[in-house]
């Protein structure tokens, strides 16, 4: 993608920005019986509810006469409808209902990552939440960001256990995935506060992906806030590097436009590494013609365009640098290629080393430990598991956006130094010790740690010590700074 100012581009640019915000109901297309039923919503909740309507009447909604019935009416034989003083509506609305207006925007939130985020219902993190914590846990806690499988009662109304709820990969009624509340809050539904890092970080934050504080830490993070007053969040097309400078937030970069690209609600497009897993490969994104899309891992085989791929036809595909590319577009609105770069080659290595140090050794004796019976196949019902769980999906998860994101302490010591530390002091004892519960001897952990770490550099510490080279450096390092003799 090439980079410099393009004038017709901009002008094409601007254009569909502004007709993007303004939603398609207009209301001369409202029947009379809508017109009435909309303005007995508003007079009841001033009454009932005058917060909602206070809102409301601040949203772009309220400026073009779109009213609490245009939004929650419902159809008969809708699964969620029910009668509410003799109208027919509905209380969840989902990106479905959005569509009605914002069908663009729609279109690119379904496939992404964020409307899949609640796949997480069938993974081990639930699991861990329902089994060891409790459901109560998971309904307050895990579904709220990742999303409830909302469920009604026999009176079409939505269940306690499944609502409210939020959560950005909800399973609505109507087949739907998401909830735009997640990022827009009901009932202004600001593009201004989604634009916000606060939005991202009620789900974004915490030990297993602390985006939140990372940003926060950044040279990024601290320019937004104190420059924040300038950032313009207000503006309808809000162009990086034109409509504002100061910083980058979450938005800028995994959504926003810039002069090359146009605003995009599918967050992954422009996501090259996966830093979720125990181990982080490269992410090619093959769209579909029904309008479906999945990741294909950098080494597989890449279908071609026409190929049949889970039940339809390749679109498109998105290689991972092509991806790269998408971001580096947002970069270069404020930056030199020579500094892009020079970041992205940073955040390579420390991934590189995280999973080739680290993550791949160990998940390679994790599987061999488990192969020969020494740990269970079932997950979690025995020590090891559980630090092996916290080194890569919340260490090695912080180090690598810590890396991502420019946070150095989170790259470092909530990172890669508790990587460290619970490896070599909690992690490999632990293998000793179930190996010696079942042998009585330490000899197959002995084995797997000269198979699997020893030919590796960074580990000869381990095996061998602290070199004589390494701790003179040190020596030198430390009374060059406090005086001969310093260091004992």
């Amino acid at each position: 993608m090439k980079n410099g100012y393009r004038p017709f581009l901009w002008v094409a640019l601007a254009l569909t920005f502004a007709m993007s915000a303004m939603p398609a109901l207009a209301a001369a297309k409202k029947s009379a019986e809508d017109k009435a039923l909309g303005a007995k919503c508003v007079k009841c909740h001033t009454d009932e509810s005058p917060g909602l309507v206070a809102e409301w009447k601040k949203s772009a909604h309220y400026g073009k006469d779109v009213d609490c019935y245009d939004c929650h009416k419902a159809k008969a034989g809708d699964k969620d409808a029910y009668k509410h003083h003799k109208a027919l509506i509905r209380t969840v609305i989902s990106p479905k209902n959005c569509a009605t207006c914002h069908e663009k925007e729609v279109a690119q939130q379904q496939p992404s990552h964020h409307a899949k985020a609640g796949m997480i219902l069938a993974s081990l993190d639930n699991l861990m939440g329902e089994v060891i914590g409790g459901p109560a846990a998971v309904n307050a806690g895990c579904r709220q960001c990742h999303g409830a499988n909302v469920t009604l009662d026999e009176k079409g109304m939505p269940t306690p256990e499944t609502w409210p709820n939020t959560g950005i990969g909800r399973l609505n009624v109507d087949g739907s995935r998401g909830s735009c509340s997640a990022c827009h809050g009901r009932h202004r539904f600001s593009a201004a506060q989604a634009r916000q890092p606060e939005t991202c970080g009620k789900c974004h934050l915490g030990p297993d992906h602390p985006q939140k504080e990372v940003y926060e830490e950044s040279k990024h993070g601290i320019m937004y806030k104190a420059f924040e007053k300038e950032m313009n969040l207000d503006s309808k097309k809000w162009v990086v590097g034109m409509d504002y400078s100061a910083a980058p937030t979450c938005a800028t970069c995994h959504m926003g436009a810039t002069r090359e690209q146009a605003v995009t609600h599918d967050v992954g497009e422009r996501i090259s590494w996966t830093l979720r897993p125990p181990i982080s490969t490269k992410l090619n994104m093959i769209r579909l013609e029904n309008g479906d899309e999945f990741d294909q891992p950098e080494g597989k085989p890449l279908p071609k365009i026409g190929d049949e791929a889970k039940g339809s036809k390749v679109k498109s595909i998105l290689t991972w640098d092509k991806r790269r590319d998408k971001m580096k577009d947002v970069c270069i609105a404020c930056h030199t290629d020579r500094q892009v770069n020079g970041h992205y080659q940073q955040f390579d290595n420390v991934v590189e080393l995280y999973n080739d140090k680290f993550a791949k050794p160990i998940a390679a004796m994790m599987g061999e430990l488990k192969d020969a019976g020494y740990i269970t196949a079932a997950p979690f019902d025995e020590k090891i598991e559980w630090t092996w769980w916290e080194i890569w999906h919340h260490e090695g998860r912080v180090a690598r956006h810590g890396a991502a994101m420019m946070g150095p302490d989170y790259t470092w010591w909530h990172g890669i130094y508790e990587v460290a530390q619970h490896t070599y002091f909690k992690w490999i004892p632990e293998m000793k010790e179930v190996v010696m519960k079942k042998d009585g001897n330490t000899k197959f952990a002995d084995d797997l740690l000269a198979k699997y770490f020893k030919p590796i550099e960074g580990h000869d510490w381990y095996f061998n010590g602290l070199s004589k080279e390494a701790i003179e450096k040190v020596r030198k390092g430390f009374e060059d700074r406090y005086g001969k003799g310093s260091l004992k």
